[in-house]
């Protein structure tokens, strides 16, 4: 079962998610919190796998609450999502600085709520499409002078790979484009992430742009 928290300060919400995540078998969700200080009293007292974040909220804004989670070493196996009605650069970016796996806007479609929090628990990383490009746009303003050498480590297999993530694709999308099965393609992508050191698949997309693998502009 996948171990789902809630934390918004909206109570309809909370159980528009609840009732929309607990109809699926292979998702609980297990506790919840109208701000950020009392999420992590709850994900203390029980483990979760992800959690589903607000931005706005008392008593520890969503932002805040995901960077105390990156920061505690007992809380390294918890993948934050921020689902927001506030699609906005400057959330995307603190976002992903702190350490979010995922960033959805509340117009989302239902069923891409319940494929997130599934990819999210599988180490994948998820942006809503439009948040994607502004926020990787955003990023390539303040990027470094393209360094290919960094790339060294990698197999030419593992450039194809990294060359997709930066482009946003799954690992399902990855094994279809380059005819691999997809735990061949979720293997890559863990070795690539051991041999570059990185800590999550956004990490990965800026290190694409870094290293000039993906170009600002992308299609």
């Amino acid at each position: 079962m996948i171990r789902v928290a809630l934390a918004d300060d909206q109570l309809l919400v909370r159980a528009g998610f609840r009732a929309l995540l607990d109809a699926e078998d292979d998702i609980e969700v297990v506790a919840e919190a109208s701000g950020g200080e009392e999420l992590l009293a709850r994900i203390h007292e029980t483990p979760v796998d992800v959690v589903l974040m607000d931005i706005r909220m008392p008593a520890g804004d969503g932002l805040w609450a995901t960077e105390q989670i990156a920061a505690d070493p007992a809380l390294g196996a918890v993948h934050v999502v921020i689902v927001t009605t506030f699609e906005l650069d400057e959330y995307v970016a603190r976002a992903v600085r702190a350490g979010a796996a995922g960033f959805l806007v509340k117009d989302t479609e239902p069923a891409d709520l319940v494929r997130a929090v599934r990819a999210v628990a599988e180490g994948e990383a998820l942006l809503s499409p439009g948040v994607t490009r502004r926020l990787l746009d955003r990023l390539a303003i303040g990027l470094r002078e393209p360094d290919a050498g960094a790339l060294d480590v990698l197999t030419e297999r593992e450039r194809e790979v990294l060359r997709l993530v930066g482009l946003g694709r799954t690992n399902d999308e990855i094994a279809a484009e380059l005819f691999l099965s997809p735990l061949t393609a979720k293997t890559h992508v863990s070795r690539i992430l051991s041999k570059l050191q990185a800590r999550d698949r956004v990490h990965l997309v800026v290190i694409a742009y870094e290293t000039g693998l993906v170009a600002p502009g992308w299609q």
